[in-house]
């Protein structure tokens, strides 16, 4: 009876459908070749948002097995509140207002039958006939034998279809009538020559083609209009035929069963594995095979038995693995209608933890004279940082408020909840999100719980400054650049790198146009020494209230923080300092003597800890001698400095200065908006300028290795590419992004793609995961696009580092060619002046001197011929009447 049973559901399910055809509600498969949409359904396009948000991911939450979904109606009148017209179900807004029931059917339309991935259905008897098949079969009551019996009897039996002969229905007569028949006999025409030419004697004679004009016939080449009429229309007649074939199989038709099997594997007793493991056979097997198992072991150890040798063996071949696409695709925009009107985008950066949270800071888009005249009205209104989330592409997850206009900001790499940036007015400013990181995780989730996403008043949470520096005792002018150091050291008051006990990153770096560079440490002062009354009066102080929730971080740095080493940049060979704007520091990280990143305490609380931190004593820090303390800063007149940030004492006056820099590359003609290094080459910069960018090494002082053409639209911003080490990616003030390949051109960008109407302010990338790719792009507007880079800009081939390596290599061997060739021009040069000048002051001989020493060479030349004579004689070569003849 067992057996039996999944025969009878079959023939129930194929009833089933029998009386489903009789319903004019079709299902997915059927009405496939249909072009329009039946009335009960509504084709709709989901966005990835809205898919994460009600979990109906294409192909993953439905596939084509499973495509139906269940949507609370209370859900969609929710979203459709919460975004307004940009929901995807405001085009059904009444409609599904009106819907009696409180869900509603979402089927996912894998083939695209109606023209969209998905379709609602609108009626609740559509959804019923679409659903009754699966709610027949949960309900279904159970089978007596009689019904067996009766059901195996109605089942159906494919049978082989049979041939029938071919029935004329009159469409031989319109192919007789348009096919060509003959209506006449054909012509028959024939030639022969005369006869009295035939047998006539044939005379040939030379003649010049120029001695008439008729001496030569040209017959050139034309094209004749006849021959190249074309057809518009012609009557042909054919006829259409189903092709026939006839096979046959020996295969049994049976029905699908659902079964499984058990098993347990054999293995030898206790008794049979010692035996065997003691045996002599065993000892002479292992002896036999063991010299080819370690080289199996060295050989697994060597090459890399998990790689893909057929991806590997296409790798550059896009076409072979359907990636054709080549330019970026718009995956996404943001854009606040009140914190980015009239505003512009000074700075981004992804957060470095959770994906699809990126970070904004927001500036008025004035002139310092405007910036001026509107000061009061600029207080009233703070500034902020907005925390942007993929799915939530309307409201931001979180704001940072910052006491002036933000232009750089960077997160901390020790604990991604503080963050550091440099204002307007040249204070530092320090936030703690250590208490909304849930917010920004749960927003990742997609939607799971739509009623928290927002708060209840539908408020964005504001997040106030743990700490911000004195304003007399930072910088004199806006900050540009800011940067953390890393983990692995920090730096003593005399700038000299010693080891990090804490290992957290407690130091960073600001540069502004104040001709200085500021170091920041983010531990309190070593303490005086206090009394203990001093101590019982401030354990029994209560502590103060805080009515804005501000974190108690960085309460210590409040309003007194100060730089511990101020190095300025004096100019080489005159008067006067360098004005930076950018610099970049190398990435001493893996400078470790194991080669790694040293190990992060992994228990530390985020967010803590920072005010229980001291600054050790002198005699306590050990000094690390593999720790570079150059680098490299973009100037406002275009020049790249190289220094060192090491304090020097002076030895006249014994104060504290600090070094001049190593050297001054001048390239650029405007002021440098970029210094970045390669990711996959730490001593390889991109530095950007208005006109052109150049592509610098460590090291070499006699030019960049690369230097591009002047453009006639300025440039506003570079960064690398975090994937390839042969792209770099160039903003430009027209609004579009200039993509450069160094394997594919080096004269000239490999595409140019228009983003925006403004000009382009800030360009990030982040890798989402192996397959998505993103890149961040903002405008002078405060829109900030989201882009999808192509397959074909983020696949990286395994030889592509070495190639671009052997170029740097390459073009740094011309650059020392030509140097040579320019010291050796230069000292040919000096000798030639000294030459001339030789020549200028010789008195100018007398010409009795000049007769004199012709006489002198005269007479020589009559005593050479002399002597040449005599040996000529003696060896018998000259004999008497040549002598005379020459006499």
């Amino acid at each position: 009876m067992s057996s039996k049973r999944p025969k009878s559901k079959e023939a129930r399910k194929i009833k089933g459908k029998d009386k489903k055809k009789e319903n004019n509600f079709p299902t997915t498969d059927e009405g496939a070749s249909e072009l329009d949409h039946p009335d009960y359904i509504f084709p709709l396009v989901l966005t990835s948002a809205t898919q994460e948000l009600f979990g109906c991911r294409a192909d993953e939450d439905l596939t084509g097995e499973n495509p139906y979904k269940l949507l609370k109606k209370e859900d969609i009148v929710q979203d459709m509140k919460t975004r307004a017209s940009v929901s995807d179900f405001s085009p059904v807004k009444q409609l599904v207002l009106d819907y009696p029931e409180d869900e509603l059917l979402l089927v996912f339309d894998r083939d695209f039958t109606y023209g969209q991935s998905f379709y609602l259905v609108l009626t609740v008897e559509a959804k019923d006939n679409i659903l009754k098949p699966s709610v027949q079969g949960d309900d279904e009551e159970p089978i007596t034998h009689e019904e067996e019996v009766e059901e195996e009897e109605d089942m159906i039996i494919p049978k082989t279809p049979e041939s029938h002969p071919w029935m004329s229905l009159g469409s031989e007569q319109e192919i007789e009538e348009e096919s060509v028949t003959e209506s006449r006999p054909r012509l028959r025409y024939k030639i022969s020559p005369l006869l009295r030419r035939c047998g006539a004697p044939v005379f040939f004679s030379d003649r010049g083609a120029l001695d008439r004009k008729e001496g030569f016939v040209e017959c050139p080449s034309y094209q004749d209009k006849s021959f190249s009429i074309r057809a518009m229309e012609r009557h042909t007649a054919v006829q259409a035929s189903s092709d026939t074939k006839h096979s046959t199989t020996q295969t049994l038709w049976k029905y699908p069963r659902n079964t499984w099997t058990q098993y347990e594997s054999r293995e030898f007793s206790l008794d049979e594995k010692e035996h065997h493991l003691r045996s002599e056979n065993m000892k002479n097997f292992i002896t036999s095979v063991l010299t080819r198992f370690e080289i199996s072991l060295q050989q697994n150890h060597i090459a890399d038995v998990f790689c893909d040798d057929w991806t590997a063996l296409c790798e550059d071949d896009g076409v072979l693995m359907g990636k054709t696409e080549t330019t970026l695709k718009e995956y996404q925009s943001f854009m606040d209608l009140y914190f980015s009107k009239e505003k512009t985008i000074s700075h981004i950066r992804w957060h470095p933890t959770i994906s699809g949270v990126i970070a904004v800071s927001m500036t008025e888009r004035l002139s310092l004279e405007e910036r001026i005249d509107n000061s009061a009205k600029l207080l009233l209104n703070p500034s902020y940082i907005l925390f942007w989330n993929f799915t939530d592409p309307i409201n931001p997850q979180l704001q940072l408020e910052c006491p002036d206009d933000v232009l750089c900001f960077q997160f901390c790499p020790s604990d991604p909840n503080i963050i550091a940036g440099g204002c307007m007015n040249g204070q530092v400013v320090l936030w703690d999100i250590s208490a909304h990181v849930e917010r920004l995780q749960d927003t990742r989730s997609g939607g799971k719980n739509i009623s928290n996403n927002l708060d209840r008043n539908n408020v964005t949470p504001v997040v106030r400054y743990c700490a911000v520096s004195g304003i007399e005792i930072g910088h004199k002018a806006p900050i540009t650049d800011i940067q953390w150091l890393p983990e692995t050291f920090e730096l003593s008051k005399l700038g000299i790198p010693v080891e990090n006990p804490s290992r957290v990153s407690v130091q960073l770096v600001t540069c502004a146009p104040d001709c200085c560079v500021l170091f920041w440490d983010l531990r309190p002062p070593r303490a005086v020494s206090q009394s203990l009354t001093d101590v019982k009066q401030k354990s029994q102080e209560k502590p103060l209230e805080n009515p804005h929730g501000v974190p108690n971080t960085f309460k210590h740095l409040n309003l007194t923080w100060k730089p511990f080493i101020r190095v300025s940049l004096p100019k080489i060979g005159s008067s006067g300092e360098y004005s930076p704007l950018k610099f970049s520091l190398r990435d001493n990280t893996v400078d470790c003597p194991t080669g790694d990143k040293p190990p992060q305490n992994v228990d530390r609380e985020e967010g803590c800890g920072f005010a229980q931190l001291r600054v050790p004593s002198a005699k306590q820090q050990k000094p690390l001698e593999n720790i570079s303390t150059k680098l490299y800063v973009g100037t406002e007149d275009g020049e790249l400095i190289y220094t060192d940030w090491k304090i020097e004492k002076d030895n006249d006056s014994g104060r504290l200065l600090s070094s001049k820099p190593i050297h001054r590359l001048l390239v650029h003609d405007t002021l440098v908006n970029t210094v970045s290094r390669s990711p996959f080459f730490r001593d390889i910069l991109l530095t950007v300028s208005s006109f052109s960018f150049s592509i610098w090494k460590e090291g070499v002082t006699s030019g960049p290795l690369l230097r591009s053409a002047c453009s006639k639209m300025l440039r506003t911003v570079g960064h690398w590419s975090l994937s390839r080490p042969a792209v770099f990616f160039i903003g430009k003030e027209d609004g579009s992004i200039e993509v450069w390949d160094l394997l594919q051109n080096s004269h000239e960008p490999s595409q140019i793609q228009n983003i925006s109407s403004a000009a382009v302010t800030c360009i990030s990338t982040s890798s989402i995961s192996s397959k998505q790719h993103l890149l961040a792009v903002s405008d002078r507007l405060g829109t900030l696009h989201i882009l999808q880079i192509p397959w074909t800009l983020r696949r990286s081939s395994n030889s592509e580092r070495q190639i671009v390596k052997k170029y740097f290599e390459k073009e740094e061997g011309r650059l020392e060619y030509f140097q040579k060739r320019q010291i050796q021009h230069e000292k040919e040069r000096k000798e030639m002046e000294a030459e001339q000048q030789r020549k200028k002051t010789e008195p100018m001989m007398s010409l009795k001197q000049e007769e004199e020493l012709e006489a002198e060479a005269l007479k020589e030349y009559e005593q050479f011929l002399a002597l040449e004579k005599v040996i000529l004689k003696n060896m018998g070569l000259l004999t008497v009447a040549e002598d005379r003849a020459d006499l």
